[in-house]
């Protein structure tokens, strides 16, 4: 077992042998959603989360493994390398020990210390540190020369300097340092004077004179505090108690009572204003920020995931409409796939229209393109908009649905907006992707920047490149977990398939083009470039509905087709009369076709598949209505019941649309009558609540909700 595997399964408390294949599996180019959905007997069922925690351990590891390589390589060039010190560089297996290891060679700028050491200083600083002369300023001026220190205060000066970096590089010492720092360390920010009057202030206003321990900080007020503090409004500062923490680095180098012992004081206190502390908070706070940067993105998944998964309308005649007041309401009829049949502009307000009027004309619209539903987007006039709509005489069975706008004005305005409707404007777009997402929510949102959906807080703020590897995993992940329709899928939507990528995806839309609709995975072998490896990844999660082999439009992988036959041909049926017949499939004994390749969690997900062949994971699309009481902030009351819809969820609540142009918070401590420590067990995005206003804030705009005892 490599170190890798070792460390691994201690951080993550699983087990070696489920460790040690799935870094095999990752190394040979498997995906996180293959591995999780087809190599359980490998791995011992480990989930996506599992597997991409391994994999960001893995590549953690490697980079480490760099640095390290790195490290050696500049010390050996320096002549400094021992046996000793190269042998704790490659045991060596934490980031910040091994750079407090590399420390006192690692190659500076040209500090005081250094120009000390060029003026021949070392072997002073040295015998201070012993603090055995009794006269230390007599062996001062042994190293007093003309052409460096003129004075025995200078040398020893001089000398103090190098005693202090010394200290700063100490590893004990910083060990030490950072110890106190995670146990007594203070976060404090603080208005900067003459700002909080200025625009865009107020909104930091519980920052401008706040302190809490930097232990209990969690990470969205650490976060909102850096951000102001990157606006120019507030001062952040992570601060202990200095005196006590430089009493605590003299007692380590202090022995004494003796003139040296006071220069090893004074060097001690100069190296813990000058050095250690301003490195030690800026440690601290960058792993305060990695610490909520993790947190947020977590969250921001986990909404991502929700809104990916959000339940589709499906194969429906849409009308979409993009609400506006005096520019109007853009509307688009869709057929069923999705393709755009007509678009128009409707004015529902002054000065340019009227309510009747264009109740009139979208029920004309609507009846004349057969629309099944409609979409319309949540923005500017969405209230006023979907009250004329419901005036209109349109057919008992069109529904109508709210949909989220976040990110459609980004699609609209994109490269992939521009192939698929090169001679439409951006509003038919922006109209377009509305109605798209009430079809298909996963395939519309796939084509827009995850960061542009607007389910997430300070997402500009994060780690970009985490941020990303996050987001495009878990747009993977759910689009893997939906499954693909092969024949109408766009490149967009291939590319997140396990395995393809962009390439392969345009490869499969032009083969599909010249080649009309694939009737079976096989033929996937034969589009240019897709090899055995990628078959392997991606065939298991696009679906055929209309192919030959009924198989292909379900989740068991081609590499488990005969067995699925074997089970046919052992009820004396085909696999099609097998997957029809729930009969047959109770008399099916899975432990007859256990084999050393496939286990029992591999048949158990055939025979859920041979269940419900095709099924799709995320539910049905359900209409909602706001209550006709309120229309904005000003019509709330304390006390108030409203129904609304979660719109977005972080790690201190839930925000809810009520349907008033702002939306309210739900506190976490609000959110049940138990205690929550995370709200998506609670409450999931876009999801129908009840809630109660307990407080308006109208300078502010404010909103406070709460859920309990409803």
């Amino acid at each position: 077992m490599n170190n890798f595997t070792t460390i691994i399964t201690r951080q993550l408390q699983l087990q070696q042998r489920a460790v040690e294949n799935t870094l095999l599996l990752l190394d040979e180019g498997a995906t996180i959603p293959f591995i999780a959905r087809y190599r359980k007997e490998r791995t011992g069922g480990l989930d996506e989360v599992q597997i991409s925690q391994i994999s960001e351990w893995n590549e953690r590891l490697k980079e480490l493994v760099k640095r390290k390589e790195t490290i050696v390589k500049t010390i050996e060039e320096q002549g400094k390398l021992t046996d000793e010190l190269r042998r704790r560089i490659e045991q060596c297996w934490d980031a910040t020990e091994l750079e407090d290891i590399y420390l006192p060679y690692k190659p500076k700028r040209r500090t005081r210390a250094q120009i000390a050491r060029e003026q021949g200083l070392e072997p002073l600083a040295q015998i201070i540190l012993l603090q055995r002369e009794r006269d230390i300023r007599s062996v001062a001026k042994r190293f007093v020369r003309s052409d460096a220190a003129t004075t025995v205060e200078a040398a020893l000066d001089g000398a103090k300097d190098i005693i202090a970096e010394t200290i700063s590089e100490n590893e004990q010492t910083r060990q030490r340092l950072r110890n106190t720092f995670r146990r007594e360390a203070v976060i404090e920010s603080k208005v900067i004077k003459g700002k909080q009057e200025e625009e865009g202030a107020a909104k930091y206003r519980d920052y401008f004179d706040f302190s809490e321990p930097l232990r209990r900080c969690n990470g969205n007020r650490l976060l909102a505090m850096r951000r102001g503090e990157s606006e120019g409004f507030l001062r952040v500062h992570i601060s202990i108690d200095n005196k006590e923490a430089i009493e605590r680095v003299k007692r380590q180098y202090v022995h004494g009572y003796n003139d040296c012992a006071t220069l090893v004081a004074e060097a001690a206190e100069d190296s813990y204003k000058r050095l250690l502390e301003p490195s030690i908070e800026n440690e601290m706070a960058t792993l305060a920020k990695q610490k909520a940067d993790t947190e947020a993105i977590g969250v921001f998944g986990e909404n991502l995931r929700q809104l990916l998964l959000a339940a589709p309308l499906g194969q429906k005649r849409v009308m979409g409409v993009d609400p506006g007041i005096r520019t109007g309401c853009k509307v688009v009829c869709l057929d069923a796939q999705g393709n755009l049949l007509y678009h128009d502009v409707v004015f529902p307000f002054p000065p340019r229209g009227n309510k009747a009027e264009a109740a009139k004309k979208f029920s004309d619209i609507a009846h004349r393109f057969q629309s099944e539903a409609i979409a319309l987007g949540n923005g500017t006039a969405s209230r006023e908009t979907a009250e004329v709509l419901k005036s209109a005489p349109l057919a008992s069975s069109v529904k109508l649905f709210i949909v989220s706008e976040d990110g459609a004005s980004i699609y609209s305005a994109s490269k992939t907006a521009r192939e698929e409707f090169p001679d439409e404007d951006v509003t038919v777009r922006g109209a377009v992707s509305i109605g798209r997402r009430l079809m298909d929510p996963l395939a519309e949102l796939v084509k827009i920047d995850p960061k542009s959906i607007g389910v997430g807080q300070y997402q500009h703020d994060v780690d970009q490149p985490q941020l990303k590897r996050s987001l495009d995993q878990t747009v993977e992940s759910c689009v893997n977990l939906v499954g693909v329709n092969l024949n109408t899928a766009s490149q967009h939507l291939l590319t997140y398939v396990s395995g393809l990528g962009p390439t392969l995806a345009k490869n499969i839309v032009e083969y599909r083009r010249e080649n009309g609709a694939f009737t079976s995975r096989a033929q996937l072998k034969k589009v240019p470039r897709l090899g055995p490896s990628a078959f392997e990844q991606c065939a298991g999660f696009l679906r055929i509905p209309e192919a030959k082999n009924p198989l292909d439009n379900t989740a068991v992988h081609p590499e488990s087709y005969k067995i699925v036959e074997q089970m046919a041909k052992d009820n004396a049926c085909t696999v099609a009369q097998l997957i029809k017949d729930k009969a047959l499939q109770k008399r099916i004994d899975l432990n007859r076709y256990v084999t050393q390749e496939t286990g029992l969690p591999t048949l158990t997900d055939i025979m859920k598949e041979l269940e419900k062949p095709g099924r799709d994971p995320r539910g049905e699309a359900e209409t909602f209505e706001f209550d006709e009481r309120v229309h904005d902030i000003g019509d709330l009351q304390v006390g108030m019941i409203l129904p609304g819809i979660v719109t977005n969820i972080t790690k201190f609540g839930a925000f809810v649309d009520i349907g008033v142009h702002q939306d309210g918070l739900v506190h976490v401590s609000q959110l049940a009558n138990k205690f929550v420590s995370n709200p998506t067990e609670v409450v999931k995005l876009h999801q129908h609540v009840e809630v109660k206003v307990t407080e308006v804030d109208l300078l502010r705009k404010r909103i406070s909700l709460t859920m309990k005892g409803l």
